[in-house]
């Protein structure tokens, strides 16, 4: 069911007051982010999310308490797998910053601006999906393969081999812009006697911003395997990249612990892909029981992960 388009005004509107909150109260100062402050920001997010939730049963339009429900439940299905998915971003951005040294005072301003464009992009890729499924109901299964053989090469690559200089968009504006050779603190660009140059961080956030749009290709498909609804699927993905800074320092220290959670995300891929190609045959995997089975997946893999530690990587001679 649409929604009215006020509701995409006035969440739009909420959307920029949290961003302004974002900036002005919570990115007031440059620092170096606590473990402590990072679980009670995550905390905070998720809090939020689970409130909105909440809120949308009683206002959804439809009068009926099934359609109410389906709704709350598509929204929360949609905001676990986009979480859940975005710890695969999480490790990325722990390899892209420490192959650019980035001040651990700074990767909480380029989380944030790498954030705002991710919601572009991620809007962008949810209109266009959910336009495309609602006029050509076949590309429904299109995405369905398109996830399970993500997921299937999701499992079977080799999740340290992250290699930040192969990227295109480095490559090209490494050969086209000039860039400083140290950071000029929060700046993206700075002038050097009369030339304008790009700082290191300024390339840092369009390698974030890059890797985030491969990464949607994987996210978006997913949710759209849970609900077609826009506004369902634009707004569970915005409160799950609200708090995928927090998530990242809170997780960022302890990849290594949970080795076989790109394990179990694959298997998430693969599940949410076979969900829509059943539709095929007119088989239907409900919300509830899709919700239940993802979370059965990460459940094992994180248990497995802490059964099995991994082992200690050998020191370098």
């Amino acid at each position: 069911m649409s929604v009215p388009t006020s509701w995409w005004i006035y969440f739009n509107l909420f959307v920029g007051v949290l961003i302004l909150l974002d900036l002005v109260v919570l990115n007031r100062r440059a620092h170096q982010v606590s473990l402590k402050e990072a679980i009670w920001l995550s905390i905070f997010w998720v809090v939020l999310a689970l409130i909105f939730n909440g809120v949308l049963y009683f206002i959804w339009p439809d009068p009926d308490p099934h359609a109410r429900n389906k709704a709350t439940l598509d929204f929360f299905t949609g905001y676990v797998i986009e979480r859940a998915l975005s710890i695969d971003n999480i490790f990325v951005f722990v390899v892209l910053f420490s192959y650019f040294k980035v001040p651990p005072e700074r990767h909480r301003s380029v989380l944030f601006w790498g954030i705002i464009g991710a919601m572009i992009f991620r809007a962008a890729f949810i209109f266009a999906g959910t336009a495309i499924i609602n006029r050509f109901h076949w590309a429904l299964y299109v995405f369905g393969g398109f996830l399970v053989i993500t997921g299937i090469k999701m499992a079977f690559a080799d999740g340290d081999e992250v290699h930040p200089e192969k990227n295109p968009v480095l490559r090209l504006l490494r050969r086209f812009l000039p860039v400083t050779h140290d950071y000029f603190g929060g700046r993206f660009f700075v002038r050097i006697d009369g030339k304008l140059l790009a700082t290191p961080l300024l390339i840092v956030l369009l390698v974030v911003e890059t890797t985030d749009i491969v990464f949607a290709l994987d996210s978006i498909p997913a949710i759209l395997g849970i609900t077609t609804n826009a506004f369902i699927v634009y707004s569970s993905n915005i409160f799950a990249i609200f708090g995928l800074r927090a998530l990242y320092f809170v997780l960022a220290g302890a990849m290594d612990v949970f080795h076989y959670l790109s394990y179990g995300l694959s298997a998430v891929l693969v599940f949410i892909g076979v969900k829509m190609l059943l539709e095929i045959f007119d088989k239907k995997i409900s919300t509830g029981w899709a919700l239940g089975v993802v979370g059965l997946l990460l459940g094992v893999s994180i248990v497995a992960s802490l059964m099995n530690p991994k082992p200690p990587a050998p020191p370098n001679d």
